[in-house]
C-alpha cells in the first residue's frame, strides 16, 4: 500500500461510527442521484471506452461537480484507460473514486481531525463571509458550539450589522452556546464592531474570534471595500487579522454556489471553504468542484441541521462515503 493510501487510511480511523453516519445520511441523496446517472451510462457497457468516456462526463457535470473539475478526471481516466488497454466497467467506481481522491488531495491538505487541536494563533481571528440565506450565522453558531465543546474560549463579533435580526440571530446561538457576543445597534459600522470583538478577545485572552459579516453581492466594489475596511481596523488589535477568511456555500444551490465562490473570491482573500446543507441535496459533487477550482481547501461541511451536524472536512472520508455503496 503506499504511503498516501496509509496516511489517509490513519485519517479515516479517527472519524468516529457517529460521524460516519452522519455522512452517509448526509450524502445519500447525492449518492444515489450519481449511481442512477452512471448505471444508466453503464447499460450495455463491458468496457469503459471513449463514448462511455463522454457519458460520464456528462454525468459529473450534471452531479454539479462543474466543467474544469469533470475535465481533469476525465483525463486521469484517459490515461488509466490508455495503460491498462481493457479497463471493465465493473472497475470504473473504484479507478473514479481513487482519481477523485487524488485531485482533492491537492487542494485540502492534512487539516485537525478534531476542534481541540492546537490553533495556531492566540486569538485565531475568523472573519465568516457569505450571502444571506446560506446558513453563515449558523455555521457560526456551531463553530462556537465546537470550539468551546473543546475546551476553547470563543467570543463572536456581529459585524452583520445591516441585515434585520442578523444581531438577534447570532445573539440566541451566542446564549445557546454559552460564549460572549460583542455586538452594537442595527447600521452601525462593521468595522467598529470587528474592532470591539478584538479589543474584548484580546482582553478575555480569547482562542479564537469569529466576525459575522454582511452578506452583500448586489455590489462587487462596495463589498470589496467594507471586508477591506473591517480587515484594516482588526490589524490594528491583532496584526495580521483576520487569520482566515472563511467562506459560507450553499451546497444545495448548485452551480449558484460557484459564482457565489467566484463573486467573494474576487472581493476577499478567501483562504477556506465551508460548504452547508448537504443533507437536502443531490448536489454534492460541488464540494469537490469548488474545492478544485478555486484551490481553496474545505474546512467544514454541514449534513444536518443539529449542532453536531457540522463536521471538520477529509476528503478522503467524503470520497470514500460517496462511492461505498454498501452504506
Amino acid at each position: 500500500m503506499s504511503s498516501f493510501f496509509f496516511a489517509m487510511n490513519r485519517l479515516r480511523a479517527l472519524f468516529t461510527s457517529s460521524q460516519k453516519k452522519k455522512l452517509e445520511a448526509g450524502l445519500l441523496q447525492t449518492k444515489q442521484s450519481f449511481f442512477a446517472k452512471l448505471g444508466t451510462a453503464l447499460v450495455g457497457k463491458s468496457k469503459v471506452d471513449d463514448d462511455l468516456l463522454d457519458e460520464l462526463e456528462e454525468v459529473l457535470i450534471r452531479s454539479d461537480v462543474g466543467v474544469a473539475t469533470t475535465l481533469k478526471i476525465i483525463e486521469a481516466l484517459e490515461k488509466r484507460v490508455a495503460k491498462d488497454k481493457f479497463l471493465g466497467t465493473d472497475a470504473l467506481g473504484q479507478i473514479m473514486q481513487e482519481e477523485i481522491t487524488h485531485i482533492l488531495a491537492y487542494s485540502n491538505p492534512e487539516q485537525p481531525q478534531d476542534f481541540s487541536a492546537a490553533l495556531p494563533h492566540k486569538p485565531q481571528v475568523v472573519m465568516v463571509v457569505g450571502v444571506n440565506g446560506v446558513g453563515k450565522t449558523t455555521t457560526i453558531g456551531k463553530l462556537a458550539h465546537h470550539f468551546h465543546q473543546a475546551g476553547k474560549k470563543v467570543v463572536l463579533g456581529a459585524a452583520d450589522t445591516f441585515r434585520a435580526g442578523a444581531i438577534d440571530q447570532l445573539q440566541i446561538w451566542a446564549d445557546r452556546v454559552g460564549v460572549p457576543l460583542v455586538k452594537q445597534a442595527m447600521g452601525s459600522d462593521p468595522a467598529s464592531v470587528a474592532f470591539d470583538t478584538l479589543q474584548s478577545a484580546v482582553a478575555q485572552q480569547a482562542d479564537i474570534v469569529f466576525i459575522d459579516t454582511a452578506g452583500r453581492l448586489h455590489n462587487k466594489v462596495n463589498l470589496m471595500n467594507e471586508l477591506s475596511k473591517v480587515k484594516r481596523v482588526m490589524e490594528k488589535v491583532v496584526p495580521e487579522a483576520p487569520h482566515e477568511v472563511l467562506l459560507v456555500l450553499d451546497g444545495s444551490t448548485g452551480q449558484n454556489a460557484f459564482e457565489q465562490a467566484k463573486q467573494f473570491t474576487a472581493a476577499t482573500a478567501v483562504n477556506a471553504l465551508a460548504i452547508t446543507k448537504l443533507d437536502g441535496t443531490a448536489k454534492g459533487g460541488v464540494v469537490m468542484g469548488i474545492s478544485d477550482q478555486f484551490q481553496i481547501p474545505v474546512k467544514y461541511i454541514g449534513v444536518g441541521e443539529g449542532m453536531e451536524d457540522l463536521q471538520l472536512f477529509d476528503s478522503t472520508t467524503f470520497i470514500e462515503t460517496l462511492f461505498n455503496q454498501t452504506a
